[in-house]
């Protein structure tokens, strides 16, 4: 697969819903950490040529550690205050010949190599793409009062996941606007969509699930186990 693709990941998750009391990528998962998972199907994969982790500095040494595999071949970025300054600051430390930019939750470690390189090859004909699979089950509107107001047609509806692909330049840009507007989104696809820029969906697998609670961990290891 002749595509160069850069590929960050944002590892500062505190864990506060699986009780951890650390980085939740820092968990153990089959005797590996939770991010050793993920940096193994990135490593897996045939279209990603550097990888750059953001992270909090007093996590640095643990997470260096826990990936010692790997370590020597991605780049350690600090993080900042939020997802989104921690993106930008990966953005501003990409290598200077990178055009195009994965962007791959950490705890996302059950990701296929196959859809990580779909995503890479989308980004020939698409400036920016999101992995992502159809809603199965019937979603409702509340309002603040507990409410139903309204039952959007499922057909239209699908959950994101990651990795979500970008031509780097534009995402640059897009962020760049974002502070001028003090825009604050959960992912960077909406940063496109707050702009009526283009984004393609591509269809990804169910089991992509992020690790976010106790349970997700033990799916993660029947998974894993089944492999």
């Amino acid at each position: 697969m002749n595509i160069i693709v850069h590929l960050l990941i944002p590892a500062a998750g505190s864990g506060s819903r699986m009780k951890s009391g650390k980085n939740k990528l820092l968990i153990n998962l089959k005797g590996e950490s939770l991010l050793y998972w993920t940096l193994k199907s990135v490593f897996c994969s045939k279209s990603i040529s550097w990888v750059g982790i953001i992270g909090q500095p007093f996590d640095k040494e643990n997470i260096l550690h826990s990936i010692k595999q790997y370590s020597k071949n991605i780049q350690w970025i600090d993080g900042g205050k939020t997802r989104q300054e921690s993106v930008k600051n990966g953005l501003n430390n990409l290598p200077n010949n990178a055009k195009k930019v994965l962007i791959h939750d950490g705890a996302r470690c059950l990701i296929k190599p196959a859809d990580i390189d779909k995503c890479s090859l989308e980004l020939n004909s698409h400036d920016a793409v999101v992995l992502a699979v159809r809603v199965t089950d019937t979603i409702k509107v509340v309002n603040k009062f507990g409410f139903i107001k309204e039952t959007p047609n499922r057909e239209n509806l699908w959950a994101a996941q990651t990795p979500q692909g970008f031509l780097v330049e534009k995402l640059k840009k897009a962020h760049n606007i974002a502070i001028k507007n003090d825009w604050i989104v959960t992912d960077d696809a909406s940063l496109f969509e707050r702009l009526s820029w283009e984004v393609k969906i591509i269809e990804g697998d169910s089991l992509n699930i992020k690790i976010t609670r106790p349970i997700d961990i033990e799916i993660a290891n029947l998974f894993l186990n089944s492999g």
